[in-house]
């Protein structure tokens, strides 16, 4: 499986299904994205990289195409 990471920096809302079914967002700041072999990706965010959520890849390319979630490399 390729796994393929990006940095990225979330500059508007993203959002995410928490555990409980809540919609919460991402918060503004730098993450990493790591894509996994088929539709989502996993978002890392934190200090010490201590919150993700996998999100699908169509939420993702939404919110680049908003100007939300912007990649730095």
């Amino acid at each position: 499986m390729d796994i393929t990471h990006h940095m990225a920096r979330v500059i508007g809302p993203v959002a995410y299904r928490s555990i409980t079914g809540h919609t919460q967002t991402v918060p503004i700041g730098p993450c990493l994205i790591e894509r996994l072999a088929g539709s989502s990706v996993d978002v890392i965010w934190g200090a010490s990289a201590q919150s993700s959520a996998v999100i699908p890849m169509e939420d993702i390319d939404e919110a680049r195409a908003f100007g939300f979630l912007v990649l730095l490399d």
